[in-house]
């Protein structure tokens, strides 16, 4: 007997595109370039008003969570493009880190109390692994006495902004703690609008969810394949503005994006863009229909890294002096870009990984 193979589903529905329209439309309210700079030199890099839009007004944090739970009963192809808009507006709200990774831990878990305070968007979580940990590798865990939690986790994403965190025990459950009980310390974040923090946790007691290892695991794979929709929302802004702002900008008497040079910078970039929307729209699919989703999200993750680097980098470059100033958005996008590339595991661990889905060996 032989079995038929499903194809992903690279295309957009039409729900798909309202919910982008709408989601766009809300974000130029909230988030215009000028906003975002400024909350980034602020003490509070998060733009809670925006998640409070984006969450209360709209529900988009439990798109992931079943309706008798709560949420919304949606799939990880419509959060794809909300991440593709919040990336366009390297929105400062903690959506990859409450609504995609710490919920996928909790679906893992199966805590419906939890899960439904996350989906209506009042309370953020964040999963206290570091932000660098590929799906598959080994991550930190806190050691755990007596019901209490005792350690230190760096690099965790959007932590300052949680009213909750999900920790990992040298027991091997997953722990729902406070954010209260543990001491948040912010790094120095290359990523301004994604802030690191340090957590440390000295005696704080925690309320056991579930296993630690599949919720880890499923939560980080989800956020690896979903990231590269945030990355291409990026590469594609970057692209559309480098573009608009060649045919405006004139030298010798003539727009620079006439000249032939240009045009085959970008017309390379334009490629790579287009090929990252499939990457990430593959992933996407295969883990809202459970097809083949680690190979699907470790071919996005291999590819997404550079290219939305490489499209900020062009971005700057071809804005010339003004790309490299403070008051222009570009910075912001190649920090986010940068930041990515290495979250969720750089794209050669990807690679890596993906040799062995495939059984390709090196030479």
């Amino acid at each position: 007997m032989t079995t038929q193979s499903t194809q992903p589903d690279l295309l957009y529905s039409e729900e798909e595109e309202a919910l982008r329209a709408a989601v766009r439309d809300l974000l130029a309210d909230h988030c215009d370039a000028p906003g975002v700079i400024a909350r980034t030199e602020s003490d509070a890099p998060h733009d809670l008003a925006a998640w409070k839009a984006l969450t209360e007004g709209m529900g988009l944090a439990g798109l992931l969570v079943p309706e008798k739970q709560g949420g919304q009963g949606a799939s990880h192809r419509e959060v794809a493009v909300v991440l593709e808009e919040l990336g366009r507006a390297v929105a400062p709200v903690p959506y990859l880190s409450s609504a995609v990774v710490a919920t996928e831990a909790l679906l893992a878990c199966g805590d419906e109390e939890l899960l439904g305070k996350l989906a209506s968007g009042r309370t953020i979580g964040a999963l206290a692994v570091g932000l660098h940990v590929a799906p598959g590798a080994d991550f930190k865990a806190v050691r755990v006495e007596e019901g209490q939690l005792h350690g230190e986790l760096t690099g965790i994403a959007d932590a300052v902004a949680a009213d909750v965190l999900l920790v990992p025990g040298d027991d091997g459950g997953l722990y729902a703690v406070e954010a209260a009980a543990v001491t948040v310390t912010p790094q120095v974040s290359f990523d301004l609008t994604r802030p690191l923090a340090t957590v440390t946790l000295d005696g704080a007691v925690g309320r056991r969810v579930g296993d630690a290892e599949p919720a880890v695991r499923r939560a980080l794979r989800a956020g690896a394949g979903l990231l590269a929709s945030e990355q291409f929302g990026l590469a594609e802004w970057a692209l559309t503005e480098t573009v608009r702002y060649l045919k405006e900008r004139k030298q010798f008497n003539r727009p620079v994006g006439g000249f032939q040079a240009i045009k085959h910078r970008l017309a390379q970039l334009w490629l790579e863009v287009v090929n990252l929307r499939a990457a990430a729209r593959g992933a996407a699919d295969a883990l809202a229909s459970g097809g083949d989703a680690e190979v699907l999200v470790a071919v996005a993750q291999a590819y997404a890294g550079p290219v939305a680097v490489r499209a900020a980098e062009e971005a700057l470059q071809l804005h010339a002096g003004i790309g490299m100033t403070w008051e222009h958005p570009i910075h912001l996008y190649l920090k986010r870009a940068k930041a990515d590339s290495i979250a969720f595991g750089t794209a050669g661990v990807h690679r890596e990984a993906l040799a062995g889905l495939v059984d390709l060996q090196g030479p």
